[in-house]
């Protein structure tokens, strides 16, 4: 079945009758535990013994860790949510929870897998090299991989970048008009600051720049009116196409035009945003003001909070009041203490100056800031995280580049450039100019991509990350979006993450893929996900939702508390998928990911 197939409790009894039969008559949901658990097991080592293909094996043991993890009481409590009890009133016949079809969707994939029925897309290839040897094998097994890169390819083609003859075109038009509507002139275009003046916030103004639906019209008026952050620079805003296609730009689009779940829950707290929006618990993560501490050797310095674009789904939503806010830049008094606080602080080698955007101060006050922190002797390594490449590629003067090259004193202090490029259609002639102007000075840039759900189709990272080395940009993170509520429309499954790495990522050259994906916690920082032993799969919610209790990075060297997550519905997001014109079926191995 693909994602709009029928799952229900009829489909589901088709699946797995002959344990829900064993369950109907487990006396208690201890006795449904281990009635559950010997099952599993059981039929792990039958599908090892029936000389199943390995694949079909690998799901099937998969599907059995999954399942006998879900089937303690310790998942239970930690999930709040008991599987055992839920299958054993289903078996007979009742259940005090409203089941939907995205949980029925999991348990039919669980059990099916685990038996060995796990139905997934084609193979791509007949391994025809397997009964050969030498040279005759290599070349059977070099044709296998012409195949394989072909299919990659023949995916990624699909998705336009901003650096084709015919984009660039388009850009020069979107240009002129967005001029028109300023009342700007050529030569302003390539001015950082008059593209800072001139940021798209009244909803007038953007209407004029840029074709929007009625939808997100009413959207960017209702943030405007409820003063919720929101900004677009003339150069982002000549990125969008005109019309409503919204099939290139439509990642580019996302990042900034809010949705209106998104505007009314921001509105709804503006006065309390600090507290209820503050997902990453900086609040509790910061020895003192501006700055962030998670890590031994890295501190986050936070001297300038605005940007002069607004993401949607930024971290510190609760913390920018609009873009190029006035009064952003802390008091150098405050700046000035964090920095001792980091200088008394020796085992800190490496700051990320960030906030807000630190590359839109002007070159004095960015300098300022900086060389106080080269000035600390254990401060090895200076990353400035920006979006100022991407959204406002002119900003990279020769002349800054000059000034930040100055710090970098060669085995003993290095400058680096973070940066966030979502998607091909992002990287433009302008982009890889700023890029090279700091590369050809030493200044290493890398990429943060945040794995939303608007990057998230098959082979659209693939696409980027092909792109970003060309550009001189080095893929470094790729983030699972936050499971912030006010940005459900970005979420993305951990499921579709993982499948990603494994099944698009791994097939590229080695730096093309050497970014790590991680999902960033409360209180505790990035989680690596690519290994099983850092995460345990504890439930599946009601409503489909896969329960996780992710592990503490350092929970081999200290005790600390696990995060308990929620994740997207797996089916919920292939509905998404199928909706902008993906076939699910291509995702089908999506649900033996865990």
């Amino acid at each position: 079945m693909n994602a709009a197939g029928k799952w229900n409790w009829t489909a589901l009894r088709a699946s797995a009758g002959d344990i829900l039969r064993r369950l109907r008559r487990a006396r208690s949901v201890g006795e449904a535990r281990r009635v559950l658990y010997q099952y599993v097991t059981m039929r792990q080592y039958g599908v090892a013994e029936d000389r199943h293909r390995d694949s079909v094996y690998y799901i099937a043991r998969d599907c059995a860790r999954a399942l006998r993890g879900m089937f303690t009481e310790r998942a239970e409590r930690l999930s709040e949510v008991s599987l055992a009890a839920v299958l054993r009133d289903l078996s007979r016949g009742r259940c005090r929870h409203v089941l939907n079809e995205a949980f029925y969707a999991e348990m039919i994939h669980l059990f099916d897998g685990l038996k060995g029925r796990a139905v997934l897309s084609a193979e791509l290839l007949e391994n025809n090299a397997t009964a050969l040897k030498g040279r005759a094998a290599a070349l059977a097994r070099s044709d296998e991989l012409d195949r394989l890169w072909n299919y990659c390819a023949s995916w990624m083609e699909r998705y336009e970048d901003g650096l084709s003859k015919t984009a660039r075109a388009r850009r020069e038009a979107r240009r002129r008009r967005i001029l028109d509507a300023l009342g700007g002139a050529e030569s302003d275009w390539s001015d950082w600051r008059w593209q800072c003046a001139h940021v798209l916030v009244e909803p007038k103004m953007l209407v004029a720049a840029v074709d929007l639906s009625e939808e997100d019209r009413a959207a960017v008026q209702a943030a405007h009116e409820a003063r919720v952050p929101f900004g677009v620079t003339p150069y982002y805003a000549s990125l969008m196409d005109d019309g409503m296609e919204r099939r290139r730009d439509r990642a580019i689009r996302a990042q900034v035009l809010p949705p209106m779940d998104y505007v009314r829950r921001m509105a709804s707290a503006r006065e309390a945003r600090g507290c209820l929006f503050d997902f990453m618990l900086e609040h509790d993560t910061s020895p003192v003001e501006l700055v962030t501490r998670r890590y031994p050797a890295i501190a986050i310095l936070k001297p300038f909070n605005t940007c002069p674009q607004i993401c949607v789904y930024c971290q510190r939503n609760w913390e920018i009041e609009a873009p190029m806010a006035p009064n952003a830049l802390a008091p150098w008094s405050v700046i000035e203490a964090a920095c001792a606080w980091i200088e008394a602080h020796p085992a800190v080698r490496e700051v990320l100056v960030t906030g807000g955007d630190p590359l839109a101060l002007d070159d004095d006050a960015l300098l300022r800031v900086l060389e106080r922190l080269a000035a600390i002797q254990h401060v090895d390594l200076i990353r400035i995280g920006t979006r100022v490449p991407v959204t406002l590629p002119m900003r990279i003067t020769e002349t800054l580049a000059d000034r930040l090259a100055r710090l970098r004193i060669p085995g003993h202090r290095e400058i680096a450039v973070v940066t966030h490029v979502e998607h091909p259609y992002e990287v433009t002639p302008d982009l890889t100019a700023a890029v090279e102007r700091l590369r050809r000075r030493g200044i290493g840039v890398y990429n943060q991509l945040v794995y939303t759900f608007y990057v998230s189709r098959r082979f659209e990272a693939t696409a980027l990350r092909m792109l970003l080395r060309r550009a001189g940009i080095d893929p470094y993170y790729t983030f699972l979006p936050k499971g912030k509520e006010e940005v459900a429309d970005y979420r993305v499954p951990l499921a579709r993450l993982l499948q990603e790495q494994k099944e698009e990522a791994r097939l590229l050259p080695g730096t093309r893929r050497a970014d790590e994906a991680v999902v960033n916690l409360p209180g505790l920082g990035k989680n690596n996900i690519r290994a099983a032993q850092h995460r345990d799969l504890l439930s599946i919610r009601p409503d489909g939702a896969r329960v996780y209790e992710f592990h503490p990075w350092e929970k081999n060297v200290v005790h600390r508390v696990s995060y308990i997550g929620t994740d997207v519905p797996i089916l919920d997001y292939l509905r998404r998928l199928e909706a902008v014109g993906e076939n699910p079926d291509d995702y089908s191995s999506i649900w033996y990911y865990f």
